[in-house]
């Protein structure tokens, strides 16, 4: 990544979003370089709970063996069979046997969803995870993941239709909230028209991000115009300069 982008973003976003936690940056890489999350066997499982730390200021490189749920290591592009009884474990249980989560009516719309779930695979051994702030010349984002609240997922979302003919230039798919920031995510910036995922609507995630707390997930493709609009869009309105100046206080 050109550095001077990195540079150039953190200072926009500091102007019109200040107090906004950066956002993170993911992409796949057979480098070992960046320290690996612990294995996760006698830890916390999930990976958002992972995250905390990447957003805290430490990378970290994710494997197949470092992702402890095999939704995280599905939803990452890693090999990984659906749990057992999956088609009940969304649904509605299997007694004696499952706690069935209820995201789903019945077992059979589960199969039917998880029929047309798109199909990929990790490009690379590795997935990395850095703090923007914290991205070096050599990284190649494929994506960038913020994690926000309302004030600046208003700013986000608007900026993404800035340029847009498309009223669906931010969708928000159903999927766990791995699913939200790193598979759809990396599958927008293989498209050719590339849009934004909002997420973390996941219940069972819900409890590693703070209350009030979403993610807005730009594939780097899209990213890249938003940035280029920043100075010339809504974000130098009085309008927005009202909801900025909260944002300040809040800081």
């Amino acid at each position: 990544m050109d550095v001077n982008f990195r540079d150039h973003f953190r200072t926009l976003w500091n102007r019109y979003f200040p107090g906004a936690e950066l956002p993170l940056a993911f992409w796949y890489t057979d480098d070992e370089t960046i320290p690996e999350n612990p294995q996760t066997t006698g830890g916390n499982r999930c990976l958002i709970a992972n995250l905390i730390r990447v957003r805290q200021g430490r990378p970290l490189r994710f494997s197949l063996e470092a992702i402890g749920c095999s939704g995280g290591k599905r939803y990452s592009g890693f090999p990984a069979q659906l749990r057992l009884n999956f088609r009940y474990f969304l649904s509605c249980g299997l007694p004696g046997e499952v706690e069935g989560e209820r995201y789903k009516q019945s077992p059979e719309l589960v199969d039917r969803v998880m029929a047309s779930w798109p199909k990929w695979e990790a490009p690379a051994r590795y997935l990395v995870f850095k703090r923007w702030d914290q991205i070096e010349a050599g990284d190649e984002p494929q994506a960038v993941v913020f994690f926000a609240a309302p004030d600046a997922l208003s700013g986000l979302f608007t900026l993404a239709g800035y340029d847009e003919e498309d009223s669906q230039a931010v969708i928000a798919p159903f999927g766990a909230g791995c699913a939200t920031i790193v598979q759809h995510p990396y599958l927008q910036q293989q498209s050719d028209h590339p849009r934004c995922i909002l997420g973390m609507f996941d219940v069972s995630a819900r409890p590693y991000v703070p209350a009030g707390t979403l993610t807005f997930a730009a594939p780097m493709k899209k990213f890249t115009r938003m940035v280029a609009n920043m100075e010339e869009s809504f974000l130098i309105t009085d309008s927005w300069g009202i909801v900025c100046k909260r944002m300040g206080k809040h800081a």
